[in-house]
């Protein structure tokens, strides 16, 4: 038999399991907003007891990712369209001063990481991987948040890219995910102001960019939204 501290191992490594599952699911919109989470039913699913089930869905609520109701009944949570406008503003704010930041520290090692993510994201674009691309933008980032070197600004800035994950998905998908390759262009710009040490022309960059996902976000919000989306996943 088990002992207690293995029994808690295994749950342990089980939540983990059914959390990344369903957090993929979920910022992919393989699971739409407003789609239920039954825990007998996930039980079943995962062939795991409830009690990972319910701590994996408690981490996904932690992450606002899933809402329980009163009813006591778990559905993903709902997209608040309305508190975009106030979203923009504190994610314009943070590509700004993450991306000055790492212009003025500058560091090698970093910067290979930073690098990375740039080539992963160029090849996911290619590849047209909506995930991928998602994932490997945000990786980038954050890891120049990382290098700007205020560990609040980082943590902040990661869950705003989390938070904004599923539009992004819904953005893409305006494009049947052929993303153009000003994204990718604006990247390697803004790399090459980083290790130039151009605060100032980072700081541009940085508001460039940020501006241009904010507009087209915008535009196909107040364009598509009224209609539903056919989402091809990867």
């Amino acid at each position: 038999m088990r002992n207690d501290a293995e029994n808690v191992r295994v749950r342990g490594s089980g939540t983990q399991s059914v959390y990344v599952t369903l957090r993929r699911e979920i910022l992919s919109m393989a699971l739409e907003p407003g789609s239920p989470l039954d825990e007998v039913r996930l039980s079943e699913r995962f062939r795991m007891s409830r009690t990972p089930i319910r701590e994996a869905l408690l981490r996904l609520a932690a992450d606002g990712l899933v809402t329980t109701l009163p009813n006591r009944n778990t559905i993903v949570a709902t997209i608040d369209f309305a508190s975009l406008p106030t979203y923009f503003e504190a994610l314009t704010l943070m590509y700004r001063v993450t991306t000055r930041g790492a212009a003025q520290r500058r560091n090698g090692e970093i910067m290979k990481t930073v690098r990375r993510h740039q080539k992963d994201f160029a090849e996911a674009v290619a590849a047209r991987d909506a995930y991928a691309m998602i994932e490997a933008n945000r990786e980038f980032h954050v890891s120049i948040a990382e290098l700007a070197g205020n560990s609040y600004y980082t943590a902040f800035f990661a869950r705003l890219l989390d938070e904004g994950r599923r539009i992004l998905r819904l953005y893409y998908s305006t494009f049947d995910d052929r993303l153009p390759r000003q994204y990718v262009d604006e990247h390697e710009e803004i790399i090459a102001a980083i290790e130039a040490g151009d605060v100032e022309r980072a700081d541009r960059l940085a508001i460039t960019h940020a501006g241009q996902i904010v507009r087209q976000i915008q535009e196909y919000v107040a364009r598509d939204l009224d209609r539903p989306l056919a989402i091809s996943l990867s």
